[in-house]
């Protein structure tokens, strides 16, 4: 049994460029590799979280799935970290909070020039939709974030160095430079 630290990672509501650019660490990832064990991630396809040391959230909480998974990852995790700016502020899921939840589905699945069955997708093995999209904060207790649309490579790296090491993250200059 190995006594490296253990990390998941989880996508909620988001885009997933935050763990593309945790995949652009390129050989990076052999270091973390040596230094962590990643349990669970949508890159392993794992999608229970299992306790672990580090837990790095992406993505807002959209609906009662993604909320669902952020409330175990908490449960899980000795430290939860908001993983770009989805999970850290809501971003670009939570542009649909300016209109209705109502309106965002007619627009979306009924009125948009490319749909072509028109119809509003319904059914119980659909998580329901939150009327407000929110940053995790907003549910639950956030140990460290990490802002970025997505973060770089080197921040994500910096961060998960200084976790490691004990210490929570605090980017700063170049490391929260957006291109």
């Amino acid at each position: 049994m190995s006594d490296k630290p253990k990390i998941a990672t989880v996508w909620l509501g988001g885009c997933s460029g935050c763990h593309m650019s945790l995949l652009d660490l390129d050989e990076g990832l052999l270091d973390l590799a040596k230094a962590a064990t990643i349990t669970a991630s949508p890159i392993t396809d794992i999608k229970e979280p299992p306790e672990v040391d580090v837990c790095l959230v992406e993505g807002a909480v959209c609906n009662t799935d993604n909320l669902e998974v952020l409330r175990k990852c908490r449960e899980r995790a000795k430290i939860l970290v908001a993983f770009g700016d989805c999970a850290c502020f809501g971003n670009i899921p939570a542009m649909r909070n300016f209109i209705s939840l109502e309106e965002t589905l007619q627009r979306g699945y009924v009125d948009t020039e490319s749909t072509a069955s028109g119809e509003v997708p319904r059914g119980e093995e659909l998580p329901a939709l939150l009327e407000k999209v929110q940053p995790i904060s907003y549910y639950v207790k956030v140990d460290a974030s990490l802002p970025g649309c997505p973060p770089s490579a080197e921040a994500i790296l910096f961060a998960v160095k200084e976790l490691l090491s004990g210490r929570l993250p605090k980017p700063e200059g170049e490391l929260l430079r957006y291109d």
